[in-house]
């Protein structure tokens, strides 16, 4: 997995300019999801499509997507929300590759557990399902995003194939999702870190933190991308300002320090 993934989330019609801006600044990983609510994941098919024909093949991207459960969706649901799970499971994921253009994606997650607390059967038959994807070679790797400790243990556990990647919102008031990067660190499972500047604009405007990036040479955004690589993280950017593309890239010339660390 490239160390800096593009996020999709919210970019509607301006959707394929941005993923092929993305790429062409130097982003190899794509992260998006069947969810027209939030994501047109088309379009990003589209920006594959183009890109490929610009030279840039599909097979030297990351591409990541999910399956989002029915209460995630508007009324655009990708699949037949009347049939069983293991069904809808499929559906989507088969309209995932007809969006994509592609007969492969790198990671494919379950969008969010449908238990607030523990797993209930819904997720074990949805997750059952993500395994067979994962066992027919059409998914690298599997996962889970919007999952909380007690949720990703107990997947870990009891799961025929345990999950390879994680996906969550950051809040540096909680620590930077602490407890769940140290049981990813633990178990060999690929964090990825979302929402690190949009959920923490007061960090990026305390002194403290303005103060390393000033004494770096660097933006406070960087330094927060440099905090998320040095603490074990995959952060998701999601701008769409060239300018910041290409800084966020930008944050392997330097290094925080142990002090820093414990600032952030």
């Amino acid at each position: 997995m490239p160390f800096f993934v593009y996020g999709t989330a919210w970019k509607e019609d301006a959707t394929t300019p941005l993923v092929k801006t993305a790429v062409s600044v130097g982003f190899k990983a794509i992260d998006t999801a069947n969810q027209p609510r939030h994501y047109q994941e088309p379009l990003v098919g589209d920006a594959l499509k183009a890109l490929a024909k610009e030279g840039i093949p599909r097979d030297t991207l990351f591409l990541q997507t999910k399956f989002t459960p029915a209460d995630g969706q508007d009324r655009r649901i990708p699949y037949d929300p009347s049939a069983d799970l293991s069904t809808q499971v499929g559906q989507s994921f088969a309209s995932s590759l007809e969006n994509l253009h592609t007969d492969y994606v790198d990671s494919y997650l379950l969008h969010g557990p449908y238990s607030r607390v523990g797993l209930g059967e819904s997720d074990w038959e949805v997750w059952h399902a993500i395994e067979d994807i994962y066992k027919s070679g059409k998914a690298g790797m599997i996962g889970i995003s919007n999952v909380n400790i007690g949720q990703l243990a107990a997947l870990t556990e009891k799961a025929e194939i345990k999950p390879m990647v994680v996906q969550n919102r950051c809040y540096a008031v909680q620590g930077w999702d602490r407890s769940v990067r140290e049981f990813c660190q633990a178990n060999h499972i690929i964090y990825q870190g979302f929402s690190l500047l949009t959920a923490n604009w007061l960090v990026l405007q305390d002194p403290r933190v303005i103060s390393i990036a000033r004494r770096l040479g660097k933006t406070p955004a960087q330094v927060i991308f440099r905090f998320a690589l040095q603490v074990g993280m995959v952060p998701l950017t999601g701008t769409t300002n060239e300018q910041h593309m290409k800084e966020d890239l930008q944050v392997h010339d330097f290094e925080l320090t142990a002090d820093d660390i414990s600032v952030i």
